[in-house]
């Protein structure tokens, strides 16, 4: 098919997932319940122990420290959402029924992960309201702070084709949240989303460092200006650089799932 016709298609299925989101409210607020419930345990449980441990030694400077984290964890399992979406479709036979209509096969995929990036925007706009209420202020300018959300976006787009290939690779949706959750927990975690590196032990700072999750929190916290006064310049070049380790990740991830994950579809709505 043309690439208009693949573009309009995909057009179809991301409208048909957005208008979802409107029918189905509960998805969005749950989707925005977890991460609001890190900023408020993070902010004001553990701020004020994990506060000493930053440059700024105050809770004040950990809130600032945090949202970068929050951000990227949420986006991060965001992407879920596109997995465990497609198994269910996948068990219902909607994916059957797509198959019989004159469609490209890839604007399925291309329709829900699009759908899912309009999803993560939403809920950056709500993370970051929430930020608001608990201190957190962008520092740096505004094209910065545009291009730190870009970043989010276009890495969380790029773990929703990984989750895409697994929700057509798995017997059922709760395989895709649980599946994940053994994946994604770890990463986000050791990584400098909560706490500084500098607080980790060898071996899991030596892991954290060249983390993907970590080094788009790390763009993030230095786009939005929110990096502690007196905190130390990282060592590794993945931190050094974040935004383009953080694309390069994005590109690879690209190249390796789309395919993959459009293969994977054609033989599981064909089961």
């Amino acid at each position: 098919m043309r690439v208009p016709d693949v573009i309009a298609d995909a057009d179809v299925v991301a409208r048909r997932n957005i208008i979802k989101i409107k029918r189905v409210p509960d998805l969005l607020v749950f989707t925005t319940l977890q991460p609001i419930m890190f900023v408020l345990l993070f902010a004001y449980v553990f701020g004020g122990a994990i506060g000493n441990s930053l440059a700024g030694d105050s809770s004040a400077a950990y809130r600032e420290f945090l949202i970068a984290g929050i951000f990227a964890q949420t986006v991060v399992f965001g992407a879920t959402i596109t997995g465990y979406a497609l198994a269910e479709d996948v068990r219902k036979g909607i994916i059957d029924r797509f198959r019989s209509l004159p469609m490209a096969p890839s604007a399925v995929l291309t329709g829900r992960t699009f759908s899912d990036v309009v999803n993560n925007v939403l809920v950056l706009v709500v993370m970051s309201l929430t930020g608001l209420v608990v201190g957190w202020r962008i520092r740096g300018s505004l094209l910065e702070a545009l291009l730190g959300y870009l970043v989010l976006l276009v890495f969380a787009y790029a773990i929703s084709w990984i989750m895409a290939w697994i929700g057509m690779l798995v017997p059922s949706p709760e395989v895709v949240n649980n599946a994940a959750f053994i994946v994604i927990f770890p990463l986000t975690f050791i990584a400098n989303t909560f706490v500084p590196l500098e607080t980790l032990p060898g071996p899991l700072r030596r892991f954290a460092e060249w983390n993907p999750v970590s080094t788009v929190t790390q763009a993030a916290r230095e786009l939005f200006g929110n990096v502690p006064p007196g905190t130390p310049e990282p060592t590794g070049w993945a931190l050094q650089h974040p935004v383009l380790y953080t694309l390069g990740w994005a590109a690879v991830i690209l190249l390796v799932f789309v395919p993959l994950a459009n293969a994977q579809y054609r033989r599981a709505a064909s089961r």
